[in-house]
């Protein structure tokens, strides 16, 4: 059966956003309206023709509600096959008439969540009946029709009053499809509820997922590779994904992937003074704090200019002209803020290709949450790094103790080193990143990588010496010999921070002091593969 002819719709919903005008485009196509509780009173209060749902079935609403249409003359309306006669037989013999069209959207399970409400009112707004029409209507989809979304309510209008009342076999499937897909997410919503708020399981048994796709992308990380971006649900789905695309062309799936390290990173100097994170590839080749904006933009951009033409910029304040000048003065793929007033957008708008992204306010990095990592045949999921050290936590393990500025080079380079690809090697003075070695085989090439980048950096600057010297270098795990220290002391390292643990922890202690480094212990590794 292709065509559908609607002659009795069902209408229960608790987004009433345009249900008065469906309403009044099924009334003027003399389409029956069965509906329910407020939704029935809202049809009224447009001067519609309501029948009850409890005229329908017999019986009346009860339990404060919870028992409206689980009834035989609700889902054998849905579920009957037109076109069976044993169906239609019993339909008959039992007095049940024949719905065409189930118009529903579910109680607020997840809003209910959001905004705190007691436990028995979160579990008040737990859905029966409405995902039992859904699934009954969309189960039968060959003879009815299900709208789950009031965004599909203008094409129903649409498809009523160019057909004259009747819905197409191929757009009953697409709707079917989303009615499935839409009482998946619910149910998944309220399960990840019972499982992580209810119980407190971190990995329960099953773990669902409820994902939203935000946009297809044109392709992967490579052109022969399909990309999609999907959103995830609830009040802590804050990140990158929720950003405001100001101006530029579309993201692709390595802007995105390199965008939400450059905003992770930033996120870390949160209400601090102003930063800049430069990012490629997924690593950061400039971080620094300075006095201004511009100020901790060129500082960064000094650590590597030749990684970061191309790159990703994060910044933790809101942009002005002045700041967008500067930025600009490079080819830059992405720029990420807080906010950008008029004259700064209005710089960026001269660069059409790119990307202006506007968060408002940036996310807690030290909020929990799941990580997930897709392996051949499953997935991988642990808690998100979100480990911090503060001064009261670092052991000095040497026998000279860190000056005060050491220690703030090294607690700034321990954060970054944290959003560094292992093996991660940083090196920091003054507040800005000196060297960042990433993602080697070994932690002694990392030492070696990020000491050739400062010098390099020198020489291009026309400095005099590079600005390793006197740093502090932070490697995110244990150096496992002595060697990859004197690397760091070779490049004019003074301080190091580390997490210790290693077997030849002594070894490498004796060597640090007999070079006349200062020495931490965090107790704490930031492995990032």
């Amino acid at each position: 059966m292709s065509e559908v002819k609607i002659t009795r719709a069902l209408l229960s919903v608790s987004d009433k956003s345009g249900l008065a005008e469906l309403g009044r485009a099924l009334a003027r196509h003399r389409v029956e309206l069965v509906s329910t509780g407020g939704t029935a009173k809202t049809l009224r209060d447009e001067g519609l023709e309501v029948r009850d749902i409890s005229d329908l079935t017999g019986f009346p609403e009860m339990m404060d509600g919870r028992v409206k249409t689980l009834h035989p003359k609700v889902h054998g309306a849905l579920l009957g096959v037109r076109d069976n006669s044993e169906h239609v037989a019993a339909m008959d013999a039992y007095g049940i008439g024949a719905i065409d069209l189930v118009v529903v959207n579910l109680y607020p399970f997840a809003q209910t969540v959001a905004r705190e409400a007691n436990r028995d009112e979160i579990i008040e707004n737990i859905d029966i009946g409405g995902p039992s029409m859904v699934r009954s209507a969309a189960k039968n989809h060959a003879h009815v029709a299900i709208v789950t979304d009031p965004g599909d309510y203008p094409e129903l209008i649409a498809a009523l009053e160019t057909s004259g009342g009747m819905t197409s076999l191929d757009w009953r499937k697409r709707l079917a499809a989303k009615a499935f897909a839409s009482t998946a997410a619910y149910d998944s919503t309220i399960a990840q509820w019972f499982a992580f708020a209810d119980q407190g399981q971190m990995f329960p048994p099953t773990l669902p997922l409820t994902m939203r796709r935000g946009a297809e992308l044109r392709y992967g990380e490579n052109p022969h590779q399909n990309a999609a971006l999907y959103l995830t649900e609830g009040p802590a789905s804050k990140g990158i994904a929720q950003a405001e695309q100001v101006q530029g062309k579309a993201l692709s799936y390595n802007n995105y992937n390199d965008a939400d390290a450059a905003l992770e990173l930033v996120a870390e100097f949160a209400g601090g003074d102003p930063a800049c994170v430069i990012v490629k590839h997924a690593n950061p080749c400039g971080v620094a704090v300075g006095r201004s904006l511009i100020e901790a933009y060129q500082a960064a951009l000094a650590c590597d200019p030749v990684s970061a033409f191309g790159g990703i910029v994060a910044l933790n304040r809101p942009l002005g002209r002045a700041d967008a000048e500067a930025i600009t003065g490079i080819f830059t793929e992405v720029v990420i803020a807080p906010g950008a007033d008029a004259d700064a957008r209005e710089v960026f708008a001269r660069k059409k290709n790119l990307r202006l992204l506007v968060t408002g306010e940036l996310s807690d990095p030290d909020r929990p949450g799941l990580a997930l990592k897709s392996i051949a045949g499953g997935y991988l999921v642990q808690s998100r790094d979100n480990g911090r050290v503060s001064k009261d936590d670092l052991k000095v393990v040497t026998r000279r103790a860190p000056t005060a500025q050491e220690l703030a080079d090294c607690l700034f380079a321990w954060t970054v080193a944290k959003h560094v690809k292992s093996n991660a090697i940083v090196y920091a003075k003054g507040g800005s990143t000196a060297g960042i070695g990433a993602g080697q085989m070994n932690r002694l090439e990392s030492a070696r990588i990020a000491a050739w980048k400062a010098r390099d950096a020198a020489e291009k600057a026309g400095w005099t010496e590079p600005r390793t010297l006197g740093s502090a270098v932070a490697s995110d795990a244990f150096f496992p010999f002595a060697d990859g220290l004197l690397a760091a002391v070779e490049a004019g390292a003074t301080a190091v921070i580390q997490p210790g643990g290693s077997i030849r922890d002594e070894e490498v202690i004796a060597a640090a002091d007999e070079a006349g480094l200062a020495m931490l212990f965090t107790g704490m590794r930031h492995f990032r593969h």
